[in-house]
């Protein structure tokens, strides 16, 4: 199930959207949308504390957390459903457009009646919009970008929501008697960003009690089709989840062949029948006359094949087979090897967990450093200035004395339209690392994106990007500068990119990733926590990095603390 904090959230900015969307007073919006923010980044199951305990939830007052017991309590928050009841279906539908927003929404259907998708793009082919008020071509073209951003989506959800419901179903039907083993496969094993369903496998003698228990879980809302080998359900969200039994014998033939891209699984098939073998989910058995050869792991499987095992997350189809046989897969980098997280933040800006919260969390991983970069100045929003940003640093650097763990001090730079960030040299020079990021201009023309990533990396003290290509899944499309001329000048400037582990940027993307490891780009895989619960995001970093065939030795917080700040102190000679 989700967790409680995340219902929870879910409904408070549901509500601070319908409060916004009907006119309700704007502050009262945002102080909803900061609860929802707290809410879901509080480390505690918020299901376990009483009226008193929610009121020290940052951004949560007595108003709030009482709204919070009842749906607790009761599944129901009375206040939301009747603002539910003020609005049409039709205009929730349109806030899921990317940068609409619920003021626009609600005018649009309030002056011209559209109530969908489909009706908006109609309004805005035959010029309907013109006439509105705040609804000139520039917003109607935006309008119509953020629908291809969101058709683009295609169902798909995040990876983070996807293994969620795939853990759920896990830990479910491992419990049954007749469960031998049971894990997920598909995209979601591959670490893809994002999923459109779930695979399921589970190694059984009886597959009957496994599928009826799977079509009675509560997350099912629908079974699509059932059968002794096969099942599919989708679930009240809306998530298409398959389940296969096979016999335990099959295991590993069935979790190689479940697991693989369809290109992936031509490729191997290829070698398998060049050595006159066929390969199913059921075994490797020899052409000639069916004998099975392999089939109980995935790693007799490869073998057999004359190939080494093959990390999931590499089963793609872009040059694994032919790295595997010639020896020169990579030793990609794991959770393991990650010494320390370079982007973080704390309740000093938009981060709802205090410093000490963050350090404490931080130390219970088991880092051996942690920078603390919480936003500069040129966000207006975040209120940062010189006297909190110096008044932080003094703190932190009181809180490491005597620690086991490195505390370093830095900042999130904005990456202004010209390149520039916040900050002169004098400032900067007292952080011991900092992040830069585009934070907005997003529709500058390629040339003008390149021009300002690369001034970024020249600056001798911005030592990563982060979040380069500013994408959010299914929210908004990544920027697209010259990519390539981007890493040059990373890779020249000795200016790592970041891997962001959050599960709706996770960026850079693979793809990206492998092309400017080509060009010899260094890279941080982060979390950009802003709460205690954010720092076990990594995973999702670390997935993506693997599927751009990252090594430690391309990863600077694998690194030792000296070399780390060797990596920072060699750019800076240059300034």
């Amino acid at each position: 199930m989700a967790r409680p904090n995340e219902v929870v959230a879910a409904a408070l900015q549901e509500y601070a959207d319908l409060i916004a969307i009907t006119g309700g007073d704007a502050f009262r919006a945002r102080t909803y949308e900061k609860a929802a923010r707290g809410v879901a980044g509080h480390a505690t199951d918020v299901a376990t504390l009483d009226l008193k305990g929610l009121e020290q939830i940052p951004g949560v007052g007595k108003s709030t957390a009482e709204k919070i017991v009842e749906f607790l309590t009761t599944g129901r928050m009375a206040a939301l459903e009747q603002l539910r009841a003020k609005v049409p279906a039709g205009v929730l539908e349109l806030i899921a457009i990317p940068g609409l927003g619920p003021a626009k929404a609600m005018a649009l259907h309030r002056e011209l009646g559209v109530s969908s998708v489909d009706e908006l793009v109609h309004a805005i082919e035959a010029g309907r919009l013109s006439g509105l008020r705040g609804f000139g071509a520039k917003t109607a073209a935006n309008i119509l970008h953020g629908i291809e951003v969101l058709r683009h989506s295609g169902g798909r959800v995040l990876v983070s929501a996807a293994l969620e419901v795939a853990e759920e179903v896990i830990a479910a039907l491992s419990a049954l008697p007749g469960c031998e083993k049971c894990t997920y496969a598909g995209s979601l094993r591959r670490g893809r960003d994002s999923i459109g369903d779930v695979d399921v496998l589970v190694a059984s003698r009886d597959s009957k009690p496994i599928m009826a228990a799977f079509t009675e879980l509560p997350l099912v809302g629908e079974v699509i089709a059932g059968g002794p080998a096969k099942t599919s359900i989708r679930t009240t969200t809306g998530l298409q989840v398959d389940l296969r039994v096979v016999p335990p014998e099959s295991w590993g033939a069935a979790l190689q062949y479940f697991t693989g891209s369809k290109e992936h699984n031509i490729r191997v098939r290829e070698i398998a029948v060049r050595k006159g073998l066929k390969l199913s989910e059921y075994g490797l058995f020899r052409a000639e006359d069916d004998t099975l050869l392999v089939s109980e792991t995935e790693e007799e499987v490869y073998e057999r094949l004359g190939l080494p095992w093959i990390a999931p997350t590499l089963r793609e189809d872009r040059g694994e087979v032919a790295a595997a046989r010639n020896g020169t897969l990579p030793d990609l980098v794991t959770e393991a090897d990650i010494r320390g997280d370079l982007h973080t933040h704390t309740n000093l800006t938009d981060g709802v967990s205090t410093l000490e919260e963050m350090l404490a969390a931080a130390r219970a991983r088991g880092y051996r450093y942690y920078a603390v970069t919480d936003h500069a100045k040129n966000m207006p929003m975040q209120r940062m200035t010189d006297a909190k940003m110096l008044a932080q640093r003094k703190k932190l650097q009181a809180l490491a004395e005597g620690g086991k763990m490195a505390l370093l001090h830095g900042s999130e730079l904005n990456i202004d339209p010209d390149g520039a960030v916040d900050w002169d040299a004098d400032f900067l020079a007292g952080f011991d690392i900092c992040v830069a990021s585009v934070h907005s201009h997003f529709t500058q023309t390629p040339a003008e994106l390149t021009e300002r990533f690369v001034k970024a990396c020249e600056n001798p003290y911005v030592n990563i990007i982060g979040h380069p290509t500013t994408r959010l899944i299914g929210r908004r499309k990544p920027v697209e500068p010259d990519w390539d001329a981007v890493f040059d000048a990373a890779a020249a400037t000795g200016t790592a990119m970041e891997v962001n582990a959050f599960p709706d940027r996770l960026d850079l993307p693979d793809e990206l990733i492998m092309r400017a490891r080509e060009r010899g780009v260094k890279f941080a895989i982060n979390t950009d926590a802003h709460s205690t619960v954010h720092l076990d995001m990594l995973r999702f970093g670390i997935a993506i990095a693997q599927r751009g065939w990252l090594t430690p030795a391309d990863v600077i917080n694998t690194w030792t603390l000296t070399r780390l700040k060797a990596f920072i102190a060699a750019k800076r000679r240059t300034a």
